[in-house]
Parts: structure tokens; C-alpha cells; sequence
């Protein structure tokens, strides 16, 4: 029992590294990114290329990993949703546009990376990091587990103390309130819409590099897979709330954990689908969002 809570807890913090710059960008700017696992993806297999060609440890990979990214990010925020936001007939229709826009944007760095692998899995065999396994009271955790956890929670704690404390944090949550007034009192919705957009890619570049750590290898379609776990966990979480998100992501993954130990494991993957279609139907809002968010 306590080394499925280990491995709940690991695949937990794995499904919030990844969901926090998702939600970021969601709860705040009202951007559901679907090119988000691309990114994800992408920035892994950017590092995988560079750690081909010099071996270097996991802290340098993590950095490559986190810069390419926010520039991922950031260059698909400039080139396909503001140009489509700016052209849209009005917001509803702009949202609906962008969610198309992010599925055909998320196809180029996947169509790059199953050229280049061949459609195979790739990882860090060629990295100075090596994973350790401890064996403690009967139960094993790995060096790579211990860092995941670890990342996950601190990054968390800081996201969320950036969004309550600081200023530019206090203004982009203003944008997820109500944007037009809170364009009035002076914020800039592109530079902060940018700077989310950044962090929110950095965020999944750091979580690609430390899941391919984490498994080993990853495929160029693993962003794919962990776009809909990171969705259910968001909506169980609710949208706009930070540590709703962190709630959502440990309850999905101990109850795939539960539903793998306990059951054949066929079902695993349709525990998101019920989480979200369970929440939809009773309690849309999620377990800490709010009832009526308004979103640009």
C-alpha cells in the first residue's frame, strides 16, 4: 500500500508540473492551450538532440528544457492566438478558434519529432544523470522520484505565492476577474499575457525533461496522453484555482493507481474521462473554482 501512495504521489507531482502553466494560462488569460503537450514534447526532444551531440547533467537538460519551452510558448501566443483573437468577430468565437488553432499548431513540432525518431521513444541514456533506487522500510523510491515530488510542490507553492503577493501575480488574476475593467485600472493584457504564456511553457519543458528522466523515454505522443490528464485535473480542481490544481492532480493519480492495482488496468486511462464528465455533471464549477469566472 505505501509504495502505490509513492507512486501516486511521484505520477501526482509529474500531472501538476505539467498542469500548472495549462491552468496559468486558463484560469488568467483565458487561453485553453491544446498545443500545450506539443510544447511539452517538444522541449524533451530539443533536449534529447543536444544531449546526443555533449553529455551533460540533468540541471543543464532541465534549463535547455524550460527555455525552449517559453520560447515555444511565446512564439505561438505572437503567431496564432493574438492574430486569431484580434480577428475574431467577437470572444466566443475567438476561444472556439483558438482551441482549433492549438490542434493544428500542436502538428508541427509532433510531425518533427516522428520524423526525426522515427516515431520511436527518445530519452537521456547519453546524460551524466544516473537514477539511483533506495530501499527503505520495505518499500523503493528513486533519486528521480524524490526530485519530481520535491520540484513540484515547490514550484506550486511558488506559482501560487506569485499570483496572490505580487504585483504583476495580483494583475493577471485581476484579467481572469473581469479584463476590461481591469484594462481600465492600467494592466497590460499583452505583456502579461506573454509572461504567462512564457512561464506556462517553461513549466511544461521542465516537466518533459523530468518525465522522460522520470519513465526513462517518452514518445513523440506523450504530450498528447498527458493533455487529457492535466484537462481532468484542472476541471476537478476548478478553473482559475492554483491549488485547486494541485488537489486535482494527486486525486487523479491515486485513482489510477487505485484503478490499476485493483483492477485488470484496462481502465486507467478512462479515469480522466469520468473525473471530467463527473464534474461537468455535479459540480461544474470544481472542488475550488469559482462559480462564474470571466475570462478573456
Amino acid at each position: 500500500m505505501l509504495q502505490d501512495l509513492i507512486n501516486a504521489l511521484s505520477l501526482g507531482s509529474i500531472y501538476l508540473l505539467f498542469a500548472l502553466g495549462m491552468s496559468l494560462v486558463w484560469g488568467t488569460i483565458g487561453i485553453l492551450n491544446f498545443a500545450h503537450g506539443a510544447i511539452f514534447m517538444f522541449a524533451a526532444f530539443a533536449s534529447y538532440v543536444i544531449v546526443e551531440q555533449v553529455r551533460l547533467p540533468m540541471l543543464s537538460l532541465i534549463v535547455i528544457g524550460a527555455l525552449v519551452g517559453a520560447a515555444l510558448s511565446v512564439a505561438v501566443q505572437v503567431l496564432a492566438f493574438q492574430p486569431i483573437l484580434q480577428r475574431a468577430k467577437d470572444l466566443r468565437s475567438g476561444e472556439m478558434q483558438i482551441l482549433i488553432g492549438g490542434i493544428g499548431v500542436a502538428a508541427i513540432p509532433l510531425a518533427v519529432a516522428e520524423e526525426e525518431t522515427g516515431s520511436n521513444p527518445f530519452g537521456f541514456s547519453a546524460s551524466s544523470y544516473a537514477t539511483k533506487t533506495y530501499v527503505l522500510l520495505g518499500f523503493r523510491i528513486t533519486n528521480t522520484q524524490i526530485l519530481v515530488v520535491a520540484a513540484a510542490l515547490l514550484i506550486a507553492v511558488a506559482v501560487i505565492a506569485w499570483l496572490r503577493m505580487s504585483r504583476s501575480g495580483l494583475a493577471l488574476r485581476s484579467l481572469g476577474v473581469d479584463p476590461e475593467t481591469a484594462s481600465l485600472m492600467g494592466v497590460n493584457r499583452r505583456v502579461l499575457g506573454l509572461g504567462s504564456m512564457a512561464v506556462a511553457g517553461a513549466l511544461a519543458g521542465f516537466s518533459g525533461v523530468m518525465l522522460t528522466y522520470h519513465l526513462g523515454a517518452i514518445t513523440p505522443d506523450s504530450g498528447d496522453t498527458l493533455l487529457i490528464k492535466a484537462f481532468a485535473a484542472v476541471i476537478l480542481g476548478g478553473v482559475g484555482s492554483m491549488a485547486g490544481v494541485v488537489v486535482g492532480s494527486y486525486v487523479l493519480a491515486l485513482a489510477e493507481t487505485i484503478v490499476l492495482t485493483q483492477t485488470s488496468g484496462l481502465w486507467v486511462d478512462a479515469v480522466s474521462f469520468g473525473v471530467i464528465l463527473a464534474v461537468l455533471l455535479f459540480k461544474s464549477e470544481g472542488l475550488f473554482g469559482r462559480k462564474e469566472v470571466r475570462r478573456t
